[in-house]
Order: C-alpha cells, then sequence, then structure tokens
C-alpha cells in the first residue's frame, strides 16, 4: 500500500474553519470536526469486528505517545509524544516499532474518511476505541492534536521499553527499566502498573519481538493471524486477568516477560498489582486516568481540546 518513501503516510491539508491575520503572520486556528470524530470512531469500530484488529491499534497509540522525554528542551515536536509522527520513515521502522505498519495500513481508509483528523487524534482514537470495544472502560479523551509534519520530527530509537535485558538504557534489573523509560515521560509508579495491565490483550510474536512462543493452545487458530504468545486466555477482552495470571504463573503457554514479573516483585509496584488483581473496578479507575496522561505527552493543541463523549452522547445530539 505505500511507496518507498520517507513518508509512510503523505499529511494532508486539513480544512481550516477560521483564520484571523495579523501584521507579522496569518495565525490558523482550526476547531475539531465532530462529525469526523464520530465517523473514524464508527469505522474504527467495524474495523475492529471483522479484522479483531484492537491489540495492534493499542500499540500504535502508545508506540506513538511513549516516544516522550521531559528532558528534551528543543522545540515542539522534538522532544517526540503524541504527534503522529510514527507514520513516517524512520520512526516506523524502529525496532520497537517492527510490525506497526500494519496498524498504519489498517486505519488509512479512517483517516482517507476523515480528513480533518490529524494523525496523531487518530492513532489515539483508535487506542481507546480499541480498549472500549474489548469490554473496557470508557476513556474520555480529548482530542485536537497538532499533527508532526516531517520526517526530520521523528524522535531517536530506543525511548520505548523493552521487555528483557540486556536494556539499551544500562538498567540492570527490569523495574529500574522501567523507571527509567516511564519517568523520563513523567509519569510514575502507579502509571507504570496501570499500563501495563494493557497486556491483557494481544500476543508476542517472537519474529517481532523476540518474546514467546511460535504459537499455544490460545493462539494457534487465531482469531487475526495465527501464532504468537498471549498473556492471558481471552486475549481479546480487556479486564485484570493480567495481573492475576502473572501473579501466580500456572500455565506454561501464558507468557510473562521479566517486565511483567517485575510487577509483583518489586516493592514500589506490588501494592498496586495487588490492588488490580483483586479489584478490576480500581484497576479501570487507574488506567483510565494513566492512559489519559499517556495520549497528551508531548501534545500541541490545535486551539481548546475537544473531550470525547460517550456515545450516547452523540445519540441524543441528533
Amino acid at each position: 500500500m505505500f511507496s518507498k518513501t520517507t513518508s509512510v503516510f503523505q499529511p494532508r491539508r486539513t480544512a481550516v474553519l477560521k483564520a484571523c491575520s495579523s501584521s507579522s503572520r496569518r495565525q490558523i486556528v482550526r476547531m475539531v470536526n465532530l462529525e469526523h470524530v464520530q465517523l473514524a470512531r464508527s469505522e474504527l469500530k467495524k474495523l475492529m469486528q471483522s479484522t479483531r484488529c484492537n491489540p495492534i491499534l493499542i500499540r500504535l497509540g502508545w508506540h506513538d505517545s511513549g516516544t516522550y522525554s521531559a528532558a528534551v528542551q528543543e522545540p515542539w515536536p522534538k522532544p517526540g509524544g503524541a504527534t503522529g509522527s510514527i507514520r513516517f520513515k524512520p520512526e516506523i521502522d524502529h525496532t520497537c516499532n517492527t510490525g506497526l505498519i500494519n496498524a498504519l495500513n489498517l486505519v488509512a481508509p479512517v483517516k482517507e474518511k476523515c480528513p480533518e483528523l490529524s494523525y496523531a487524534d487518530l492513532f489515539q482514537l483508535a487506542s481507546v476505541v480499541a480498549i472500549e470495544e474489548a469490554g473496557g472502560p470508557y476513556i474520555p479523551l480529548r482530542l485536537g492534536r497538532v499533527d508532526a509534519a516531517t520526517p526530520e520530527d521523528c524522535t531517536p530509537d530506543g525511548r520505548l521499553p523493552a521487555a528483557a535485558a540486556p536494556f539499551g538504557d544500562g538498567a540492570k534489573t527490569p523495574a529500574q527499566h522501567l523507571r527509567n523509560v516511564f519517568y523520563r515521560m513523567g509519569l510514575n509508579d502507579k502509571d507504570i502498573v496501570a499500563l501495563s495491565g494493557a497486556h491483557t490483550l494481544g500476543r508476542a510474536r517472537p519474529e517481532r519481538s523476540g518474546m514467546g512462543k511460535p504459537f499455544t493452545k490460545y493462539t494457534k487458530d487465531g482469531p487475526g493471524a495465527p501464532g504468537g504468545s498471549s498473556w492471558t486466555v481471552d486475549w481479546l477482552r480487556f479486564d485484570n486477568s493480567y495481573f492475576r495470571d502473572i501473579k501466580e504463573p500456572k500455565d506454561e503457554d501464558l507468557l510473562v516477560m521479566p517486565t511483567d514479573a517485575a510487577l509483583f516483585e518489586d516493592e514500589g509496584f506490588r501494592p498496586y498489582a495487588e490492588k488490580y488483581a483483586e479489584d478490576q473496578d480500581a484497576f479501570f479507575a487507574d488506567y483510565v486516568e494513566s492512559h489519559l496522561k499517556l495520549s497528551e505527552l508531548g501534545v500541541k493543541w490545535d486551539g481548546e481540546p475537544v473531550t470525547l463523549q460517550p456515545e450516547t452522547v452523540f445519540a441524543e445530539a441528533k
């Protein structure tokens, strides 16, 4: 679907809804097109129902936003974050993004139908819709992100977390590596544990991450492309089973990576992991809070952001 150029997606000019001029420059002020938001949401739901692609779309949103570094003092978008830069080469070709070209292919038709929705918003919207469609909580995502414009805006490789040693940041333990990565983003221990709970969805594939088995009894028949190792038995349902399964591993066909095990081994992480294993409502509440923080890392807003409303609100407004 994509040509061999430096840009995986060609940036599309967004329609101007309001403009004003000054003596020194012309300032463009845009508003979020709610019709495009709702259309994108509907198209994403249909896509997930037909392909069961929820996990990879969550990963797409995460890997776009998780590149943020609060230590970078250069102007936006150089610190990284939810800027849509993952659509460009070389970022989409980073080792940690192996396989995510498939996610870009999946959402490309949605972008074509909703051109006024930025790529950065689309990737984050796909992530929250994927969680809700899998039985997870509604996430009141804010919309109105500005897109990174060129491949020069891509972040360097190596900012996302690894699953096992050796860690690129030199960390001696999985817990220290997680803290190095997430503290760099401005997140905390609760965020690390809550966000890790999204591994209740999806699989690790050895040909992409070097982790897991080629297939297990839970993945050998799909749905979707067969294979890989899941963290949970019902790996297309968003719940708190990830924490229960990694707390007391009993099934050799379920994946537990060193960074997973660290959630119960580390004294700072353990209280949150224990709470989420016992209380799904508490996990959902903290997950929503942490996901929203992740989704706004490094964001430049195009005017005032608009909060995604529950679908019932959209329905009542018609």
